[in-house]
């Protein structure tokens, strides 16, 4: 009896967080992610895309452009790494990121369909997509301090612009998805972390894409807090793990609507 055909599993292209000016591909949030993913059969290719200068620090970034850059270069360089890993593989693509990486994943994700690359779905962890923060008072009172500053609605705020540049760039869909039309993105799985005040915008940004009648599986790590990918011998990071592989191992069939 002749044995059955392997399908091809996509690969997905992995973008690490760090709020759009630091973090890099030797971080657990990318390099144990990507172990561990491959582990249970999932190829993962992670980007190592350009940073903008660090909030109120531009005087000392200037004369250094190649090394630091704002929107849309860095979502460039994600939609560039795409397109290659695209080329090289039978299996098809998965597009993620995590923190300021998930923003930048489904940034890419507008361009990936308008250039009809086969992607076969989106990973987003404890992502932030919209360009003002969510209010979320109750969250915020759950969170008890955790990260009371770098996590204030101001400072991330004030990432987001210095990320954008320009005001005109702050409400470009392709900066910030968050409140625009999202008809057409691809199926996403979402998992975000409960004790965590950029929560408000991951759940806010998985109502919109339901109302937009995309495909998306919801989970909240109870207890977890932000970027705990960055820390793989935690119970939640497995958690995560686990569920963005077999979520990710569905993705074989051309356009496949499980979850």
């Amino acid at each position: 009896m002749p044995s059955q055909a392997r399908v091809p599993v996509p690969t997905l292209v992995w973008a690490h967080g760090g709020g759009f000016f630091a973090g890099g591909i030797d971080q657990p949030e990318a390099h144990d992610v990507a172990r561990a993913l491959s582990d249970r059969g999932v190829t993962v290719v992670t980007v190592d895309y350009r940073l903008a200068p660090p909030p109120g620090l531009n005087w000392a970034f200037k004369g250094r452009t190649r090394s630091r850059a704002r929107f849309p270069l860095p979502m460039e360089d994600l939609l560039t790494a795409l397109q290659h890993v695209g080329s090289q593989t039978e299996g098809g693509l998965i597009l993620g990121g995590a923190s300021a990486g998930a923003c930048l994943a489904a940034s890419t994700a507008f361009r990936a369909v308008e250039m009809d690359l086969d992607l076969r779905g989106a990973i987003f962890a404890y992502g932030f997509f919209h360009a003002v923060h969510p209010r979320a008072p109750e969250i915020q009172r759950r969170v008890r301090g955790h990260r009371r500053l770098t996590h204030s609605r101001w400072f991330l705020n004030a990432l987001n612009r210095n990320y954008a540049g320009s005001e005109p760039a702050l409400r470009d869909r392709l900066a910030f998805p968050g409140g625009h039309d999202l008809s057409g993105l691809p199926s996403a799985l979402m998992i975000n972390a409960d004790n965590d005040v950029i929560r408000a915008s991951g759940d806010q940004f998985a109502a919109e894409l339901r109302d937009a009648r995309v495909d998306v599986k919801h989970h909240i790590l109870p207890g977890s807090r932000h970027a705990f990918l960055n820390h793989p011998r935690r119970n939640d990071f497995a958690k995560a793990i686990d569920l963005m592989a077999s979520w990710s191992l569905t993705r074989c069939a051309p356009h496949s609507a499980s979850g």
